[in-house]
């Protein structure tokens, strides 16, 4: 199912005619994709590591599309644990650089929390680098909070620590899933696989 979008965002006054819709086997071969992780937020995959989450969740790997049918943003994740603890993670985000600030990147998260209401999610988490203060601030107007901090969870030099982010989905009616922590910070080797 495809939705349909023409947003125009307060903070941008560009009109941008896009759709959402699930991933296909083409779009992970599209220039569209790869083009996209081009700046140092986005964390970039082997074409096997995409692939594994096509194939293992498909209806959690979206793409935002132009009406020249041009990839111009995409999500992808999947979901995992066990009990209370089973939750849908967005793995990676990214929108063009040429069409943020025009609501793509809300769209595709409120889309990807659709469906991880579907698969009966407790919640939704993803990390973020503490240093992107745009997308922390993005998230926490979503209704996302900083749920720990994840020490060196970014590789480089130097490595940075990541801000595990949550926000709790139908299932969890007593927000159980964003009740502090029992430990923050961590080192990445304690972030449960």
């Amino acid at each position: 199912m495809d939705h349909n979008k023409s947003n125009d965002n307060n903070n941008d006054s560009r009109n941008v005619a896009f759709y959402v819709r699930e991933a296909n086997p083409i779009d992970l071969m599209n220039p569209g994709i790869s083009r996209i992780n081009v700046d140092y937020w986005t964390e970039t995959y082997n074409a096997g590591f995409y692939l594994h989450y096509f194939l293992t969740w498909p209806d959690l790997f979206l793409v935002a599309v132009d009406p020249n049918k041009e990839i111009i943003g995409y999500i992808m994740g999947k979901v995992e644990g066990e009990g209370t603890n089973w939750h849908s993670h967005i793995t990676a985000l990214s929108v063009d650089l040429f069409h943020r600030k025009c609501g793509i990147a809300s769209d595709l998260m409120k889309r990807f929390e659709e469906v991880s209401n579907k698969r009966k999610a407790y919640f939704c988490d993803l990390y973020v680098r503490v240093s992107n203060q745009v997308a922390v601030e993005m998230y926490k107007k979503m209704g996302y909070v900083i749920y720990r901090r994840v020490l060196e969870y970014y590789s480089g030099d130097p490595s940075e620590d990541a801000f595990d982010m949550r926000k709790p989905l139908l299932c969890d009616v007593d927000r159980k899933s964003v009740l502090p922590a029992p430990k923050d910070p961590i080192h990445p080797d304690e972030v449960p696989e």
